[in-house]
């Protein structure tokens, strides 16, 4: 019987990826998008024949319960925030409403409409703050230090009373920060890429950035959406790191991009204090041992192919544009 899956965020870049993984694994997938977003479909644009879309709104409760009686997904994966820090900060209620609140209706929707439904939450290591610990593992406390990070902990505790109150199986993936060329250029991995190849092709000078010895765990993100389709492929439910197991400092980043090109970034990078975070978080580094130990996963690009990859591709779309 051919399966069945929900995705929330699906116009987004995880959302994007695990969607063309499910049709390629012979699933029938809908896409929850809404009515705003329904022009931003850039990421999709070549799925749209072979996606069924669904209107809702995680901030609408009676939306959510219909488009789950609609679709009754035999998976449903949320996707779905406001997922930019800095914006966080100058709309916390948003934020809230959308990456907290929001997971509430949909629990509630799935515990109503359609209780054998799988459930992927988008967990994320912002939950973890400063952490007290390095790597962090599923055991780590959570100290989230930004408005996102706390609305990320509320939904991933929501989820897993939801899974204890009513036995759901409800998943969550606590997922590192992962790039892609499908990454918007507000997020610094893109931005990196995106500006040493405009300087490469003569289309800028200069590449503006925050904290340099900032230190993240990156992986592709195509590598994570696999990690989170083999999580609800289990017997039984259970929460988990997806991540590379390596932290690597922006200036790391910085020069393997500037590297691609054949340039010195010290010539082209200068430091704006503007693009610092409040209360930067600087050793956020994820264990991987449950995940691979337990479903086998770990990470299929290695952080220089992936920024090989992600300048090659900007290289192309600035050349071709």
């Amino acid at each position: 019987m051919t399966k069945k899956a929900l995705i929330t965020g699906l116009t987004g870049q995880d959302g994007s990826y695990l969607a063309e993984l499910l049709l390629e694994k012979g699933y029938e997938v809908y896409g929850l998008v809404r009515r705003s977003s329904s022009g931003n479909v850039g990421r999709i644009g070549h799925l749209s024949d072979r996606i069924q879309i669904v209107s809702g709104d995680l901030l609408d409760q009676f939306s959510l319960m219909d488009a789950i009686a609609s679709a009754q997904p035999d998976e449903i994966y949320n996707l779905a925030s406001q997922s930019y820090v800095p914006i966080s900060w100058t709309q916390p209620a948003l934020t809230a409403e959308y990456t907290a609140i929001g997971v509430s209706r949909l629990l509630e929707a799935i515990r109503r409409g359609k209780p054998d439904a799988r459930l992927y939450q988008a967990s994320s290591s912002e939950v973890f703050g400063q952490p007290d610990e390095s790597p962090q593992n599923e055991r780590t406390a959570f100290r989230p230090r930004n408005p996102y990070g706390v609305a990320k902990a509320y939904a991933h505790w929501m989820t897993i009373n939801y899974r204890q109150q009513y036995n759901l199986y409800a998943c969550c993936g606590i997922t590192y920060t992962h790039d892609s060329p499908r990454r918007g250029t507000e997020f610094v991995f893109r931005k990196i890429t995106n500006g040493a190849a405009r300087i490469k092709l003569g289309l800028d000078n200069e590449l503006k950035l925050g904290n340099l010895d900032a230190r993240r765990d990156w992986c592709y993100a195509k590598d994570a959406v696999y990690a989170m389709w083999l999580m609800l492929q289990q017997e039984q439910p259970d929460d988990y790191i997806i991540a590379s197991g390596e932290a690597r400092s922006v200036k790391e980043l910085v020069e393997c991009a500037f590297n691609c090109v054949g340039l010195n970034w010290q010539d082209y990078v200068s430091v704006d204090p503007a693009f610092y975070r409040p209360d930067e978080v600087v050793q956020l580094v994820g264990s991987t041992d449950k995940i691979q130990k337990s479903l086998g996963w770990k990470p299929g690009h290695s952080f220089e192919q992936l920024v090989e990859l992600m300048v090659d591709y900007d290289l192309k779309q600035l050349s071709d544009g």
